[in-house]
């Protein structure tokens, strides 16, 4: 079956575009999706160990600082707010909750994404609503009720899985190693999860296209070039610090509904198409990689 698993994600794409007015009735599912997900991945990593590392700081520091700096960058050479509001999404727009389930398929190191994907959605939750309150549209917003705001979107699915899998690690050990047996069908459930999100996506691009085709293709060639960027940036970040995959990984995978949500909240609601077609980017690119590392592995047997 693994060596299937590569066309697993395109399927999702293009069901997502066929089906988005069904997509988006049942999209209210993820949230519960990706709690599962996590939950599965989570349960082969002793939590009570988690590490930081030099690789996590660099990562974090260019998402901050990466993201205001090409907003002003994009500002000086004449963008407008719109696509500036785009770009500094594209960057800021923290790590996929499921990027556990690709970077291990891909051979990262569990340990590393998992900490990443902890300490990357906390600090962008802390330091978004303070961008926010500089460049948002709700200026009347005050930093604490941005967090709190931002904060409830990521909790159920980042933190309540942490704790869960915490609690049977230390009080039911023989039950999450059994758990760990079932780790393969969180690639499915995030297929399943990725048709609903991107259908989702797709209906409010083409609710927010009519009169602004321009701007949706500005959006949709910048979206390609930074996506490519920040998986190469994050691939040599990475091969510094031993772990090639985990840093394109952790850099370029990014959590692309909560991203949508913060766009259409804070910011220009147009801006978030630039994230609508970096989903599909995304996914296009994960499944070459799949295609790519299990043919080399079935050369090397």
């Amino acid at each position: 079956m693994s060596k299937y698993r590569s066309f697993v994600l395109p399927i999702a794409i293009v069901l997502g575009l066929l089906f988005h007015n069904f997509c988006v009735k049942f999209s209210f599912f993820v949230p519960y999706l990706i709690f599962i997900i996590l939950t599965l991945n989570f349960v082969s990593v002793d939590l009570r160990h988690l590490r930081f590392s030099k690789l996590h700081l660099w990562l974090i520091l260019f998402q901050l600082f990466g993201s205001i700096a090409i907003y002003w960058l994009s500002k000086t050479c004449g963008a407008n707010e719109t696509i500036a509001q785009g770009l500094l999404m594209g960057v800021l727009c923290p790590v996929a909750s499921s990027v556990v389930v690709i970077s291990s398929m891909l051979g990262a190191d569990r340990m590393t994404t998992t900490s990443y994907t902890m300490l990357c959605n906390i600090v962008i939750s802390i330091f978004a609503p303070l961008y926010f309150s500089l460049i948002g549209i709700h200026p009347e917003f005050s930093f604490l009720i941005s967090f709190l705001m931002v904060f409830k979107k990521i909790a159920p699915t980042i933190a309540l899985p942490f704790f869960v899998v915490l609690f049977l690690q230390i009080k039911f050990p023989n039950f999450n190693k059994k758990m760990c047996e079932y780790q393969s069908v969180s690639f499915y459930l995030w297929a399943i999860a990725l048709v609903l999100t991107l259908g989702k996506t797709i209906d409010f691009v083409i609710s927010k296209g009519y009169n602004n085709e321009h701007i949706i293709i500005i959006l949709g060639i910048l979206s390609l070039f930074v996506c490519a960027f920040q998986f190469a940036f994050g691939k040599w970040l990475g091969e510094k610090y031993g772990d090639r995959i985990a840093g394109g990984q952790l850099l370029g995978q990014k959590n692309t509904a909560l991203g949508i949500w913060m766009s259409n909240i804070y910011l220009e609601p147009l801006s978030s198409v630039l994230l609508a077609f970096y989903i599909i980017l995304q996914n296009l690119f994960n499944s070459l990689q799949l295609w790519y590392h299990d043919k080399r592995t079935r050369i090397a047997k």
